[in-house]
This record gives C-alpha cells, structure tokens and sequence, in this order.
C-alpha cells in the first residue's frame, strides 16, 4: 500500500509543477489520441489495441510491485514489440498516411494534378438524377462512382471500358438487371462514363448497419479509399445513398442528390488556390 501512495505521491508533485506550455501539449496530445480511438474503433484493429492496452496495464502493475522477472520479459520484447506493431497495424497506418496525403495542404500552393479535368455540368446532374430516380421507382440496383481529386484508374482498369456521355438512359441500360453490364459499379471521370462493372474494395467499418448489402459496403469502401463522391439504389427498397469520406446518407430526396452534386461543380475552383501561375481557370462545362 506504501509503494502505491509513493507512486501517486510523486506524480502528484509533478503536476503542481505543470507550465502553461505543458498544458498545452497535454490537450494537443489528448486530442490526437481522442481521434485516434476514435477512428480506430471503427476498424479491424479495435481488439488488438485494447490487447496492447491490457498488456500495457500489466507492466504499470508490475513496475508499481517491483516484479522484476515479468518487467525483464518486457524490455527484452519492446524491440520485437515495435517491429509487430508495425506489421499489425500496417493497413491502418497506410489508411491514416492517405488520408493526410488526401488534405489539401500541399497542392494549395501547387495545384491540384485533376485541377485541370472538366467537372460535370447542369445537364449531366439532370441526366444523373434523373437516371438515379427512375431506377429507385423500379429498385433497380446502381453503383455510381464520381471521381474527385484522387486518380481512380486502378479501379478502371478493373471494369469494361466505355468513354460514353452520361446520360439517365445509358445508366438505366447499364443497370437493367440481366444486362452484362449490371453487376458491379460505373465510374464518372469529368463529364464520362469510362468504365463499367469495376470492382470496389469493402469497408471494414464494423459500425455500418448490418442491413447494408454489399453494394453499400463497396460505396463506403471507396469513399474510405478515395476521395470520390458515391450514389447507390437499393436494389431492395428502392432507396437512394450517398457515400463519401468514409460516411453514408441513405434515403435521400432526389432535392438533396441535386444539391450535392451542383456542390461538385465548384469544387475544382476552389482548390486551385491563388498560387496556380500561368494557368487558366476552366468552367463547370470545361471551356
């Protein structure tokens, strides 16, 4: 009981000693590890962390009580520990490395390499909508991926070129079930249809609804993955989503999609900053 009281006792005149600036870094720290957790807890590596953090307990108790064969153990395993770490959380690291890569810090001074690629005008989201609708009041299922900043050609590559226009009635033809092109998802690229039926990579959010289907799974997982901007029909209810930076909206009006998607238009012109020398600004129609 005295080892503990001694503990508690230093640390206590440890903290009466705290500066303003050590404040500081405490809430700096705090809030990284906040976000962190809660990131984190929405991924596969939820019960590794919470067996690091038991083990973690283990050795406080075994430094407090002086256990000195458990606390050798534990300073032999700290090198091969780190190593492990790495390896475990691998996934999740080079998940958090892209999203840093995917803020717009950097290329604000540079511009942004699709800075340059025509956005999708008035007509095409009347034409998107429009398709999007008409195949909810059939509960025809759709995919339909709208490429951002982040080149998606890998996963272009993975389907059936077509390069086409878009248009409500080619969407609704590339859907219809029993059709070759049905299974699978379409990607927009400025105002194209380049590919169809390609393959997307599932979330591994634990915390999505276990009523999503696999189309809804692979909308959330391209939206983890990129920074694309998703529509799905529910090929059971006939609903509408939306998916984008890691989230789902399910069930919105056809009013809603509209405003997203005029929101995609000036996204271009804003990220392309004022340091862009020599370079043209491009409309909404690519002029």
């Amino acid at each position: 009981m005295e080892v503990i009281k001694a503990f508690f006792d230093e640390y206590i005149v440890r903290l009466a000693k705290l500066h303003m600036t050590d404040l500081i870094e405490i809430l700096i720290i705090a809030v990284i590890i906040y976000y962190f957790l809660r990131w984190i807890k929405t991924t596969n590596a939820w019960a590794v962390l919470k067996g690091l953090v038991f083990l973690l307990l283990f050795w406080l108790l075994a430094s407090i009580f002086h256990l000195q064969a458990i606390l050798w153990i534990f300073v032999n395993a700290v090198g091969v520990g780190i190593t492990a770490i790495i390896i475990i959380f691998q996934p999740e690291l080079r998940k958090v490395l892209e999203q840093l890569g995917q803020r717009e810090l950097i290329p604000m001074f540079f511009g942004s390499s699709t800075a340059d690629k025509s956005t999708l005008n008035e007509k095409d989201i009347d034409e998107l909508v429009r398709g999007v609708y008409a195949m909810a009041k059939e509960k025809t299922g759709a995919l339909i991926v709208i490429e951002q900043q982040i080149d998606m050609q890998k996963y272009i590559d993975t389907g059936i070129i077509l390069d086409a226009d878009i248009s409500s009635g080619l969407l609704i033809s590339i859907f219809e079930e029993n059709k070759p092109l049905h299974d699978g998802a379409i990607i927009i690229r400025g105002r194209k249809i380049m590919a169809a039926t390609c393959y997307l990579p599932l979330s591994h959010n634990m915390q999505l609804s276990k009523e999503m289907g696999t189309r809804h799974r692979a909308a959330v997982g391209i939206s983890e993955e990129t920074d694309s901007f998703t529509i799905i029909v529910s090929e059971q209810t006939g609903k509408v989503s939306i998916a984008k930076g890691g989230e789902i909206i399910r069930g919105i009006s056809g009013d809603t999609l509209r405003e997203k998607l005029m929101a995609l238009i000036a996204v271009p012109e804003k990220k392309k900053g004022h340091f862009m020398l020599g370079k043209k600004r491009k409309t909404a129609d690519g002029r």
